[in-house]
């Protein structure tokens, strides 16, 4: 697992008041290693720094996924300090998001799947484009949601959803996740960039200091309860990571084949 070597691996933009950055590695479905992570770390850390900023719209290269998930490649052959590294790292990542005192816009194109779902989850808004498919298909591979996912899917749209989508893996429309509640906007997949930067403009628009104390009012109403479920559910993650099951889930993810189960 490297960390800070991968160039561009987030692209960064400004219009206005209105900072953009893209997941940049359309070669693996803007797949999350902690190369990502890190790089966004540090990009939340200046954007809190910049005053100038109203919003932040958070999109993936490419156009078939916001983020397809945590980097299994890099993932499968990690020994437990590293895991519990790069799990950390996660949470911190998607924390600093939640946290940063202006608007996050997640703009989904494509798959947001696993960690990308998790990404867009720790945004204030979720907009996806039509084509968009979302879920947490960990189980498939022996593990849960690691950055967060189990909790901010209970926030989102009840226990009942976060329920299913974390027990069965199985993966959702735009149109079920609007259903649900899971994100707040479809757009037509030609002009979701469009729409995303447009609700970031209007909040842009408005007076900044009470947009920025409507966040902070709006977060302290949950900030008790999922901070101690984000605890319980990084080291459920990394007692699972030790498993049979889990070595097996990622092998057969990698090979391309069905998984076998032992219960191990």
């Amino acid at each position: 697992m490297s960390t800070g070597h991968e160039e561009n691996c987030i692209l960064v933009s400004r219009e206005g008041a209105v900072c953009s950055i893209a997941i940049n590695r359309p070669e693996s479905l803007n797949a999350l290693n902690a190369d990502v992570l890190q790089s966004l770390t540090n990009q939340f850390g200046s954007i809190a720094r910049d005053r100038s900023i109203g919003a932040v719209v958070i999109t993936g290269s490419g156009p078939k996924a916001f983020v397809a998930g945590a980097d299994i490649r890099s993932m499968a052959g990690l020994g437990q300090r590293a895991i519990a590294d790069y799990a950390e790292l996660g949470q911190r990542t998607m924390r600093l998001i939640e946290t940063c005192e202006v608007p996050v816009i997640a703009a989904v194109n494509g798959f947001a799947l696993g960690g990308g779902l998790e990404l867009a989850l720790a945004c204030d808004l979720i907009i996806c484009a039509e084509s968009a498919k979302l879920g947490q298909p960990e189980v498939n591979l022996g593990i849960i949601p690691g950055f967060g996912g189990t909790q901010r899917l209970i926030q989102r749209c009840g226990i009942g959803q976060a329920r299913r989508l974390c027990y069965t893996g199985e993966l959702i429309s735009a149109h079920e996740a609007l259903q649900i509640g899971l994100v707040e906007k479809i757009a037509p997949d030609g002009v979701l960039i469009e729409q995303a930067m447009a609700i970031a403009e209007l909040i842009t628009s408005k007076a900044p200091l009470a947009v920025r104390g409507a966040k902070r009012v709006i977060n302290s109403a949950y900030e008790g309860t999922l901070l101690s479920g984000l605890r319980a559910e990084v080291e459920e993650f990394l007692r699972l990571f030790g498993s049979a099951d889990r070595e097996e889930g990622m092998d057969a993810f990698l090979q391309k084949r069905k998984a076998a189960f032992t219960g191990r």
